[in-house]
Formats: C-alpha cells, sequence, structure tokens
C-alpha cells in the first residue's frame, strides 16, 4: 500500500509561477513511476506526465509542455510539479499517481493506469 499526499496548492494570479509536491509512505519509491493529473470542475482527470523510477525520463501532455516540469528526490520519497507562467485555465485540482512499474516508464496517461493516487491539491488561478 502505497500512500499520496499534496501540498503546495492555493491561490495565485495568471503569470505566477507554483510548485506542488506529492510525498509517498512506502520506502520502495524508487521502484514506482509517478505521474501527475488535474481536474477542473466538470471534467474529467486530464494527464499532464509521468516520470520514470529514476526521473531520467519524462513523458509531457502537450498542454503543458513548456510551462510544467515534473521532478523527483527519491532520497526524500517526493515528487513535485513545477508550474510556470499559470494560466486561469490551470485552475484545478491536482493529483499525484504512483504506478509499480517493472518496465521503461511509457506516457502512461489514464487514471486507471496508476495504483495509487493522492487525495489532491486545489490550484486557483485568479486573472
Amino acid at each position: 500500500q502505497v500512500q499520496l499526499a499534496e501540498s503546495g496548492g492555493g491561490l495565485v494570479q495568471a503569470g505566477d509561477s507554483l510548485r506542488l509536491s506529492c510525498a509517498a509512505s512506502t520506502r520502495a519509491f524508487s521502484v514506482y513511476a509517478m505521474g501527475w493529473f488535474r481536474q477542473s470542475p466538470g471534467k474529467n482527470h486530464e494527464w499532464l506526465g509521468v516520470t520514470s523510477w529514476t526521473g531520467d525520463k519524462t513523458y509531457y501532455a502537450d498542454s503543458i509542455q513548456g510551462r510544467f516540469t515534473i521532478s523527483r528526490d527519491n532520497d526524500k520519497n517526493t515528487v513535485d510539479l513545477q508550474m510556470n507562467n499559470l494560466k486561469t485555465e490551470d485552475t484545478a485540482v491536482y493529483y499525484c499517481a504512483a504506478r509499480w512499474s517493472g518496465e521503461p516508464v511509457l506516457p502512461w496517461s489514464e487514471w486507471n493506469d496508476y495504483q495509487y493516487w493522492g487525495q489532491g491539491a486545489r490550484v486557483t488561478v485568479s486573472s
């Protein structure tokens, strides 16, 4: 069982930056690929990206490519989502997710491609 907890959400203005962090409660953190999703009101979960065990390979959704960066620290059992130049349409609840991976990372983009999810962190971007 893996427990994930996001932190760092809040209210920001358009153009600002924000960094979300996800802490994992497993000693085996380094064997999990870690992904990020978001969900806006009335919409399905939107995949943002996934990073490999070591963080040496990361895939991003086209919608956030170049603005968002995923990084992980296996010593601290954390994975971060750095968000720059935020837009009002980035307003959502953001979730981290973990997938046990005995294979090279692929752009797993479906919510059910992952086995564990956090409770979410709300991000509101005002104009």
